[in-house]
């Protein structure tokens, strides 16, 4: 029997989880880099992804949903407005994830970038 796949957990229970990708989500689209932890950027990487898509499409639902995904009206302006438009011709693929020097001895997680390709 195969064996689903399961997001990371992150040692926090759901509702905490969806915050931390919203907040996430959020500075990721205002500000188009953001640094964070391996882990995490690898769990907002597909979450955003399917934002882009979203404001690809341009159409009110698509701008609901979006809505309803990110809660910030200035975050849902700027991707259906500035971001989206960028990557019309892209298939998909819109984040890239740049791995940077892990933290010191006592805090040793991985670093990493996600910024907008």
């Amino acid at each position: 029997m195969s064996q689903r796949a399961k997001p990371r957990a992150f040692n926090r229970p759901a509702n905490q989880r969806r915050a931390l990708l919203r907040a996430q989500a959020r500075s990721l689209i205002l500000h188009e880099r953001i640094s964070t932890t391996e882990a995490k950027a690898k769990e907002l990487r597909p979450f955003v992804e399917r934002l882009v898509t979203y404001g690809k499409s341009g159409t009110v639902a698509s701008r609901r949903l979006a809505k309803s995904r990110l809660g910030d009206d200035a975050a849902v302006k700027k991707l259906f407005d500035a971001i989206a438009p960028r990557y019309v011709s892209r298939a998909g693929g819109y984040t890239r994830i740049v791995k940077r020097a892990a933290r010191g001895a006592n805090d040793a997680r991985k670093l990493a970038y996600i910024a907008f390709v």
